[in-house]
C-alpha cells in the first residue's frame, strides 16, 4: 500500500504531510503511519519544530466512517487504544508542533489539531466534532483536549450539537491561534515553527512537559513538576550559554547548542 503520511525536513522544521486525497480521511493505516511519523520527528536531532499539514485543500475530515461502520463493540474495544495512541504520539512530540489547517478539520481531524501546540487556520476553514451525529462521541481525545483548551461549556456546545464552526469563531473561543488567507496557511505555520529553530531545545521540551503535565494535576503537584524541570535545566550547556549571553549582551542574543 502507498504511504499516506510522509515526513520532510527543511532548515530544522519537519512537515508531517497527510496524503490521502480527497479528504484525508484518517483510516487505520493512516493512523498507524501518523503515529510512526510523530515518533520519528520526536527523535530526530535535525528537527527543532514540527508542522502537521494536510495540503492546500483539506486538513483532515475525520476518521474513516466506512471502516468504523463495519466494526463491532469488541473490534472497537480492541482498536480504541491504538486510535488514541496515534494522537497521543503527536501530543507527546517533545518539540513545538503547529497544525496548518485548511478546508476541514472535523472529528478526528479536529482531534489531531487539538494534539498540537498551536493551530494556524485558513479563514474559510471549518472545524468541529460531529461524532454525535453518528450516534457516538469523540474517541481520539476530543472530550478531553477540547474542554482543556476552550473550557467545558464551549466544548459541550460543540460536542453535544456536532455543529461546524468557522475560523473566526474558532479564533474567538481559542480553538485556533491565528487565521490567515488559505494560500498563506502553510507558510504561516512554518514561520511560526521556525521561531523555535536555534532555540534552547531542552528548555523548550521542559516547558512543554511542565505545561502539559501540569494541566492534569493539582496546583501543588504542577509546581513540583515545574520545580524539577527548572532545576534540571541547570545541568545543560544552554542554560550556561543563555545566562552568560544575557549578562554580557542582554536578552535575545544567545547562540544555543541544544545541549
Amino acid at each position: 500500500m502507498a504511504d499516506l503520511v510522509s515526513v520532510t525536513v527543511d532548515d530544522g522544521v519537519a512537515t508531517i504531510l497527510l496524503d490521502r486525497p480527497p479528504m484525508n480521511v484518517l483510516s487505520i493505516q493512516m493512523q498507524d503511519e501518523l503515529r510512526a511519523a510523530a515518533v520519528d520527528v520526536g527523535q530526530r536531532a535535525d528537527v527543532a519544530a514540527v508542522v502537521v499539514y494536510g495540503g492546500p485543500a483539506v486538513f483532515a475530515a475525520g476518521a474513516d466512517v466506512k471502516e468504523m461502520a463495519a466494526m463491532s463493540y469488541a473490534d472497537m474495544a480492541a482498536r480504541s487504544a491504538a486510535l488514541q495512541a496515534c494522537f497521543t504520539a503527536v501530543a507527546h512530540i517533545p518539540k513545538p508542533v503547529v497544525a496548518a489547517i485548511t478546508g476541514y478539520a472535523l472529528g478526528g481531524g479536529c482531534e489531531l489539531a487539538l494534539a498540537t501546540d498551536f493551530r494556524v487556520c485558513a479563514d474559510n476553514a471549518k472545524l468541529g466534532q460531529p461524532e454525535i451525529l453518528l450516534g457516538i462521541v469523540p474517541g481520539a481525545g476530543g472530550t478531553q483536549r477540547l474542554p482543556r483548551l476552550v473550557g467545558p461549556a464551549r466544548a459541550k456546545d460543540l460536542i453535544f450539537t456536532g455543529r461546524f464552526i468557522g475560523a473566526n469563531e474558532a479564533l474567538a473561543i481559542g480553538l485556533v491561534d491565528q487565521v490567515v488567507p488559505p494560500d498563506d496557511v502553510y507558510t504561516a505555520a512554518v514561520a511560526r515553527a521556525t521561531t523555535f529553530v536555534g532555540g534552547p531545545r531542552l528548555a523548550l521540551r521542559a516547558a512543554k512537559e511542565a505545561i502539559d503535565s501540569g494541566l492534569d494535576v493539582d496546583l501543588d503537584t504542577g509546581l513540583a513538576i515545574e520545580r524539577m524541570q527548572f532545576s534540571a535545566l541547570f545541568a545543560t550547556d544552554d542554560r550556561a550559554i543563555g545566562m552568560q549571553s544575557f549578562a554580557e549582551h542582554g536578552p535575545g542574543h544567545a547562540s544555543f547548542t541544544g545541549q
